[in-house]
C-alpha cells in the first residue's frame, strides 16, 4: 500500500485559480484560428535569477516525468552506479520516459539482475509499449511486461538503491520510505523548494510526484545542466546530464520529442517532457534552465512552443533550426493527407519587465 501524500501537501487546485497563463500556441483550421493553448514559461539563470517568462513563472506545477533526473539523484550520490557497475545508458535510462523498445527493455531487465532485483519487484504497473504507436503498428494484446513501462528504468534505479541502502524493497513507493525523502531533500534542493512547500502526489506510474512553482524547475534544470560539481550532490547532476545528452535515444525513444531535442543540442541542451503538457530543458552553455506548462494538459502544443523560446533566447543557429524545421509551425492533416492549418506558436518572452529578484537558494 502506498502511503498518503505527506500532511504538508496542499491541494493543487489551489495553484491553478487566478492562473495568469497566456496565449503560447495557436490551432488554425484554414485562415481561422480554431484552438488556442494557454500555459506559463520560466527561464531561470543558475543562481535563480527569473531572466525570461510568458505567463506566471510562479505557477504551481506538477513535475510529473521532468522530476525524474532528480529522482535517480539520490541513488548517482550515494555511488550505487558503480556498485552495481551501470552503463551510461542505463544511468540515461533511469531518467526516462522509454518507449519499451527492445534495447530499453534489454537494459532495464540487466539493470535489475545487477542489483539483484527481478521484474517482480517493480510496481510501476504496465502498459502498451510506446513504441508501437511510433511506427504505426497494432500492439499484440495483453499481458505486458513491467520492463516495457516507460517509468521501468526509473524504479529499477529505486529498486537499486534500496539493495544499495539496505532498506526494504516491498514498500519503495510509500511517501516515508528513506528512499523516497531522500528523493525529497534531492527536489527541495534543486528547485529551492523548502520540503514542507512541495505539494505532494502519486504520480501515474505510482511514484510519488510533486508540484513546485514552474520556475523553480527551471531552476533545477538550470543546476543540473551546470558543468560544475555540486555542493551537496557532488557530481551526480553532471554524470545525470552527460549519460542524457550522450543517450537522448535510451531517455525517450525513436520518434520522440526528448531524442530529437537532445540531438539537436550536441549535448548542450538536457531535455525531459513531462505529462500533462510539461517540458524541462537545461542548457549548459547558456547557463540557465526553462519549464514550460502547457495548461490545458496537451502535449501537441509543445514543440512549436519551445522552437519558439530556443529562437528567441538565441539557440537556434542554421544547422538546429533545420533539424527542428517541423517543430516552428506542424502541418495539420486530416485522414485523406490533405493539410487543413497547422500549430503555430505565440509565445512572447518577457525579456525587459521580469522581476530579477532570485528565488530563495538553499543553505550550502
Amino acid at each position: 500500500m502506498l502511503a498518503a501524500p505527506p500532511a504538508t501537501a496542499r491541494s493543487p487546485a489551489a495553484g491553478h485559480a487566478g492562473a495568469g497563463h497566456v496565449p503560447l500556441a495557436a490551432v488554425t483550421r484554414g485562415a481561422v484560428v480554431e484552438s488556442i493553448h494557454l500555459g506559463s514559461i520560466a527561464v531561470v539563470d543558475r543562481r535563480g535569477r527569473l531572466q525570461h517568462a510568458a505567463g506566471d513563472p510562479a505557477f504551481l506545477t506538477m513535475t510529473r516525468s521532468a522530476l525524474k533526473p532528480l529522482q535517480a539523484m539520490p541513488f548517482v550520490a550515494a555511488g550505487g552506479v558503480e556498485r552495481f557497475g551501470y552503463s551510461t545508458a542505463q544511468v540515461a535510462l533511469m531518467c526516462a520516459s522509454h518507449s519499451g523498445e527492445p534495447r530499453h527493455v534489454e537494459a532495464v531487465a540487466d539493470m535489475l539482475a545487477r542489483a539483484g532485483n527481478a521484474a517482480g519487484d517493480l510496481k510501476c504497473g504496465t502498459h502498451v509499449p510506446g513504441f508501437y504507436e511510433r511506427r504505426g503498428e497494432v500492439p499484440p494484446p495483453p499481458p505486458y511486461s513491467p520492463l516495457a513501462h516507460n517509468c521501468s528504468g526509473k524504479h529499477s534505479g529505486m529498486l537499486a538503491y534500496c539493495v544499495h541502502c539496505g532498506l526494504p524493497k516491498d514498500s519503495y513507493l510509500a511517501f516515508e520510505h528513506p528512499l523516497q525523502r531522500a528523493i525529497r531533500r534531492a527536489v527541495a534542493h534543486f528547485t529551492s523548494t523548502p520540503e514542507a512547500d512541495l505539494v505532494g502526489a502519486i504520480d501515474g506510474c505510482s511514484a510519488p510526484n510533486y508540484a513546485v512553482p514552474l520556475a523553480g524547475l527551471a531552476l533545477a534544470y538550470a543546476r543540473l545542466a551546470a558543468q560544475e560539481d555540486d555542493a551537496e550532490y557532488g557530481r551526480a547532476p553532471r554524470a545525470l546530464a552527460d549519460a542524457m545528452t550522450a543517450h537522448p535515444e535510451m531517455v525517450s525513444g525513436e520518434g520522440r520529442s526528448d531524442l530529437a531535442l537532445m540531438r539537436a543540442g550536441r549535448g548542450d541542451w538536457v531535455a525531459k517532457i513531462g505529462a500533462e503538457g510539461v517540458q524541462a530543458i537545461g542548457l549548459r552553455s547558456a547557463g540557465v534552465g526553462i519549464a514550460i506548462k502547457v495548461a490545458d494538459g496537451n502535449k501537441r502544443a509543445l514543440r512549436p512552443i519551445v522552437a519558439a523560446v530556443l529562437d528567441q533566447l538565441g539557440l537556434l543557429d542554421t544547422d538546429r533550426r533545420a533539424e527542428l524545421r517541423d517543430w516552428v509551425a506542424p502541418v495539420i492533416r486530416n485522414y485523406r493527407g490533405i493539410a487543413t492549418g497547422d500549430l503555430r506558436s505565440m509565445v512572447v518572452l518577457d525579456k525587459s519587465a521580469v522581476a530579477k529578484a532570485a528565488l530563495p537558494m538553499p543553505a550550502e
